[in-house]
């Protein structure tokens, strides 16, 4: 089952489409991270998923149900931008305030869950005005938590947060997919931290889809390579092809090796030392989310 699936999803606003024709699958138990640059399309479609507007044309379904049917949209939590908190109450106070607009039942021990699970239990007597960000940040989904939502829906949720927010909140997003087999749909642009946590990936060009793609097929089609720095590669690089096994070697530039299904960088530099090349340097080099992004965009200057 798809928690999350548009179909050729549209809103315009004037003469511009700031989402077109898009065609959207999250499924059900994923950590789906959403990319895009800023203008994308991004907030506007999340908007759309959560019932805060309406398409120009298309079709939202969640769990397979049109996107206003009742039993769908209590399945749903949103962290749109930044969470309604009265600054002169406390996590508690704003929670029950909260729970009691949305009508939740047996509201206290709810109360005492969420902020169990954003890590907010001891904060009963600070006024959240007084919160830092990565504070504000955790009520905030405790809040979306309330309704107890398979769905969680989070537009840019670390934004402005310090490391040890960003950890935090990391903590708490994988403790919600694991523990609670949430759905999660969240947009960033931090993106070598989505990378630790999302399943899938969605990435938005111009309002349209350009690429849905799982974690793991990211891999696959990104795999670690062994990066040396050495100089005259083409010709270092012919030397290993006669002396080493290993999937592929790649030459870029005059001083770099990509050696693909290699991990023993030891017997690399050893063999390339007694043949008289000089290693500057030698690393593994992991996927990277942000450089994937980039590269699929057409480069820094266009994302």
């Amino acid at each position: 089952m798809d928690a999350i699936r548009t179909t050729a999803l549209t809103k315009t606003y004037g003469v511009k489409n700031a989402v077109d024709n898009l065609d959207l699958l999250v499924p059900k138990g994923a950590v789906y991270g959403f990319i895009g640059r800023n203008g994308a399309g991004k907030s506007t479609t999340q908007k759309m998923v959560c019932g805060l507007a309406n398409p120009t044309s298309g079709e939202i379904k969640l769990f397979e149900k049109p996107v206003d049917d009742v039993e769908a949209r209590r399945k749903i939590g949103v962290l749109i931008e930044h969470a309604g908190i009265y600054p002169g109450q406390t996590a508690r106070e704003n929670m029950i305030l909260q729970g009691l607009c949305v009508g939740v039942e047996n509201l206290e021990k709810k109360v005492n869950e969420c902020l169990e699970l954003v890590g907010l239990s001891e904060a009963n007597k600070k006024k959240t005005k007084h919160f830092s960000m990565g504070m504000k940040q955790r009520l905030g989904i405790g809040m979306a938590l309330l309704g107890s939502p398979e769905l969680l829906i989070l537009d840019e949720p670390i934004n402005g947060l310090d490391p040890e927010g960003i950890r935090e909140f990391r903590q708490i997003i994988a403790r919600l997919n694991k523990e609670f087999d949430m759905t999660i749909f969240i947009s960033s642009h931090i993106l070598g931290e989505l990378s630790k946590v999302a399943t899938h990936y969605g990435i938005i060009k111009d309002g349209k889809m350009a690429q849905q793609i799982s974690a793991e097929d990211l891999s696959k089609s990104c795999p670690d390579y062994l990066c040396v720095k050495v100089k005259n590669a083409p010709s270092a690089a012919e030397l290993l092809k006669q002396n080493m096994t290993f999937d592929n070697c790649e030459v870029h530039g005059e001083n770099e090796l990509r050696i693909f299904g290699i991990v023993d960088s030891g017997a690399v530099t050893q063999q390339l030392a007694t043949h008289g090349f000089n290693v500057q340097s030698i690393f593994v080099k992991e996927l990277d989310l942000e450089e994937y992004f980039l590269d699929f965009m057409g480069g820094a200057d266009n994302a």
